[in-house]
């Protein structure tokens, strides 16, 4: 009868564990006799061949093992993906936006101390170096002493301290002073075409504050304590267009040039008595005017026909005359210009004066009741 042959030996006496049938083999159990016993002729031919199968299906299964355990050998490690759970790869994008929510640089300037890195060095404590190195001095030699200058004939200003560009901060033809802790005007260079010397305590301005200075069109000396200026500090700047003064302690103004453009002295303690009779009159170019928020008592007449913008609110002017504005003998006159008046904040009642405002674009702003 057939016999699945399920255990063989394998090289060495190890046990195998196959699953191969052999179904020409026939085996004889002890003690019982088939048609072909061992014994008979036939079943000695059959006997080499089922020994030739038995060692064939053994050297198939001691080659298999080795070549499992050997794939065994050269498989790598897994890797633990735990360490990359809490990390998106799917949206990380490392750009120059995202730099900061990946760098935590909150502490990077405490890693470098960069005052170590190189030794400060104070501005105008170097020489330049000279472009012939044959200029320079030899070692144990004096230099020759300069040659004495005869003195200049041109005009030169008194002296007045230290020059407003080692004091301020100067960027072409503009002097930046603002909040430098100055108590007088400093020396200016003479191409100077701004000045601005803000938030300071300039107590007064003299005649020769400015002298020379044919360039200069913008003076800005707002927040000072200014309480006086000369008469002619202003006078001679044939250039100055803008003259801004706000937030002073100014009592009176002084003489303008026909340059000016832009008159600006709000919050001083200016009273009409300040001014100067017709002051503005000959101002051609004027076009902002504005005193507001000083003492005065009437309407400073005659004003300019270029003037745009009148402010003169907070102050105390109480009467107006017909013609503060227009003129009264003419009624074709027309004042295209002067848009902007203001004269609210001051106890005078607008509607009692309504022939004063014929000639004008806008009724001025103010109290009509």
């Amino acid at each position: 009868m057939g016999v699945n042959i399920l255990a063989v030996l394998c090289a060495g006496g190890s046990l195998c564990k196959i699953g191969a049938e052999l179904p020409h083999v026939t085996l004889v159990l002890p003690g019982k006799l088939d048609k072909h016993p061992w014994g008979h002729p036939a079943g000695r031919r059959m006997r080499p061949l089922a020994w030739v199968g038995i060692a064939s299906l053994c050297l198939g299964a001691a080659w298999a093992v080795p070549a499992q355990e050997g794939s065994r050998k050269v498989e790598k490690p897994k890797v633990d993906l735990a360490l990359y759970e809490n990390l998106d790869l799917d949206n990380y994008d490392l750009t120059l936006d995202s730099y900061g929510d990946v760098v935590d640089l909150s502490n990077y300037e405490e890693l470098y101390d960069y005052g170590d890195v190189a030794p400060k060095i104070e501005v105008g404590t170097l020489a330049p170096r000279p472009k012939d190195p044959e200029a320079l001095p030899k070692v144990g030699t004096t230099a020759p002493a300069p040659k004495p200058q005869p003195p200049t004939s041109s005009p030169v200003r008194p002296a007045q301290g230290l020059p407003s560009c080692l004091l301020c901060l100067c960027i072409g033809t503009s002097v930046y002073c603002d909040d430098a802790d100055l108590e007088r005007i400093p020396l200016l260079p003479p191409d100077t075409t701004y000045l601005y010397a803000r938030f300071n305590r300039i107590s007064a301005i003299r005649a020769g504050d400015f002298t020379g200075l044919k360039k200069l069109k913008r003076i800005d000396l707002t927040s000072n304590s200014i309480s006086w200026a000369d008469a002619d500090a202003f006078r001679l700047l044939p250039s100055l267009q803008e003259l801004i003064l706000p937030e002073n302690r100014l009592t009176a103004l002084p003489e303008l040039p026909r340059s000016i453009v832009r008159l600006d002295a709000r919050l001083n303690r200016i009273p009409s008595t300040g001014l100067q009779p017709e002051a503005f009159r000959d101002l051609k170019q004027l076009q902002f005017l504005h005193l507001s928020d000083n003492q005065l008592d009437y309407v400073p007449t005659p004003l300019p026909e270029s003037l745009r913008s009148l402010h003169l609110q907070n102050n105390n002017i109480q009467t107006m005359h017909k013609d503060t504005f227009c003129d009264s003998q003419d009624h074709s006159h027309i004042r295209r210009a002067l848009e902007d008046i203001r004269l609210d904040g001051n106890p005078i009642n607008l509607s009692l004066f309504p022939n004063a405002y014929f000639c004008l674009p806008r009724l001025p702003t103010g109290r009509f009741a």
